[in-house]
């Protein structure tokens, strides 16, 4: 069953089981488990809302696939909640994620939760001897290294959490963070030797869109980086290790551009897959918008964060939602000059930042967030598109080709650096500042000759805006929550000029129904 109380097509605690063994109308017909079938919903858990597509029935019953879109509700709940993005629309939860005001009934972190829940759930069913856990040894290293994914994910989001690693009838019990932070290093360390060998593909590749090794590396960096705030144990030499594997494999940064478009633009286009951007990607969630239709993955970062004006963008979907909060934009442009990118066009704010990360758009808009439910109050995020590089045209005329880099090798240069950084006195040593340098250098913009821990929080968001990173690094640096956390953005805590709020709104509130429904669950301190 389910780590929490809910059932895919069915709520209720112990309906779970019911729902994967399907029971033939025939009592003569022998049911079978497709392996490969199962396998491929372990992915596709992250990337579609259910069976049916964009507008099939959702796999979680109750709430729709926006509500539990993954990728949708990864960047809701890790950029709303931050300085780099803000929505103006009126949707219940939206208000409380741009002002830190969620509370144990919050519909998006709860869709957000019962998707992860889901994905465990595809996973230790897959992982049951009887079922396909002895079919294909690569596979099951897959399937465990996705179940440690969505168990990292569900802890980094709701610290202690209902934990189960196989089908069970009974109530699940509740893990400390520190527990299932041991849990999923213990198994990426034990699966990584039989994933795939690492390789860069590209969607042509029967293998593109499959996690390798390097992909556990990778989750092992990104654990090791945060395991002060997990585990309460500094791992600064093992994130380090782990990210430097990665470096020095064959996902290579994009640092080819191709028909007036930046490398780095690349990585968010509609043919991703297919160029050389694709050797980046550790980890793509695969989109196309024939075959895999989805309002929840790449058509929400892409629709949500444009408006018409803006150009061409591949589809007809334009949704005026999310923009930029000017602490963000003042990353390119300098401290209290945000009003800078005001009346530019996305050509022009790259030329003025001096960065080809720099994919806004300030036409028409104002920089500071004067009116939260305006979509033209804030500067516009152009940095998805369904345009083709290489100049082909986009497979369907709503959805959208572009796939989602939920991993890419340049986390593990950032991530190197850090660590480097955390051990050298709080600045990078030459082996660190190469790892920036590079980042940078792909960006066409300067490079120092080292680099600070508050230089690289920045970096970490001129990098990674938008993908879903951004709460993580703001907690692991102390300046989320809690007393400590000085940094103050516009409407941060529902004030317009920034206030603090309390370290408990670090994590998400377990929710209500899942307290109600299973008695081994604490609701998480301060809620």
């Amino acid at each position: 069953m389910l780590p929490c109380a809910v059932a895919m097509l069915s709520m209720g605690l112990t309906s779970c089981i019911g729902d994967l063994d399907v029971t033939p109308i025939d009592p003569s017909t022998v049911m079978e488990v497709d392996p490969v079938g199962l396998f491929n919903k372990c992915y596709a858990n992250m990337a579609l809302a259910g069976q049916g597509g964009a507008n099939g029935d959702c796999d979680i019953d109750g709430l729709d696939g926006g509500t539990t879109g993954f990728v949708r509700q990864l960047f809701n709940a890790n950029e709303l909640t931050t300085d780099e993005a803000i929505c103006c629309w009126g949707d219940e939860g939206i208000p409380a994620f741009n002002y830190n005001q969620y509370d144990a009934s919050h519909p998006m972190t709860r869709g957000f939760y019962y998707r992860l829940c889901a994905g465990i759930t595809y996973c230790n069913h897959y992982l049951d001897p009887d079922v396909a856990g002895n079919y294909d040894k690569t596979m099951t290293a897959e399937v465990r290294f996705l179940r440690a994914l969505y168990y990292y994910h569900l802890m980094d989001c709701f610290g202690n959490v209902p934990f189960l690693t196989e089908l069970s009838a009974d109530n699940a019990p509740q893990a400390s963070r520190k527990q299932v932070y041991k849990f999923i290093e213990s198994e990426l360390l034990a699966v990584r030797e039989d994933m795939l060998e690492p390789a860069a593909r590209k969607s042509s590749d029967e293998t593109y869109g499959r996690a390798d090794r390097n992909a556990a590396d990778l989750l092992l960096a990104r654990l090791y980086l945060n395991a002060e705030v997990y585990a309460g144990e500094a791992q600064w030499e093992n994130a380090k290790k782990y990210a430097k594997l990665v470096m020095d494999g064959p996902h290579k940064l994009n640092t080819q551009g191709m028909n007036g478009y930046s490398a780095y633009q690349m990585l968010f286009m509609g043919d991703n897959g297919e160029t050389s951007a694709a050797a980046e990607a550790v980890l793509p969630v695969l989109q196309d918008g024939t075959t895999t239709s989805s309002w929840g993955t790449t058509l929400f970062l892409l629709a949500s964060t444009t408006k018409a004006d803006m150009g061409v963008f591949g589809t007809s979907e334009y949704w005026a939602g999310n923009r930029c909060r000017p602490d963000f934009v003042e990353k390119f442009l300098g401290e209290g000059n945000a009003t800078a990118a005001e009346g530019l066009n996305t050509r022009e704010i790259i030329a003025a930042a001096g960065d080809d990360r720099a994919l806004l758009f300030g036409v028409d808009r104002t920089a500071s967030v004067e009116t939260p439910g305006e979509f033209t109050s804030g500067i516009s995020c152009a940095k998805f598109s369904n345009n083709y590089a290489g100049g082909g045209t986009p497979h369907n005329s709503k959805y959208v080709d572009a796939d989602f880099f939920l991993m890419r090798s340049a986390e593990a240069y950032l991530i190197f650096a850090e660590a480097d950084a955390r051990l050298n006195g709080g600045q990078t040593s030459a082996k660190g500042t190469k790892a920036v340098d590079a980042i940078r250098q792909r960006a066409n913009t300067n490079t120092l000759g080292t680099y600070s821990l508050s230089f690289i929080l920045d970096e970490l968001s001129r990098e990674f805006f938008f993908e879903g990173h951004r709460r993580t690094d703001l907690v692991r640096f102390g300046q989320f929550g809690g007393e400590s956390a000085t940094y103050k953005w516009q409407w941060k805590g529902g004030a317009k000029n920034g206030i603090r709020f309390d370290s408990h709104l670090n994590v998400f509130a377990i929710p209500s129904d899942d307290l109600e429904s299973n008695p081994n669950l604490t609701q998480n301190a301060g809620y």
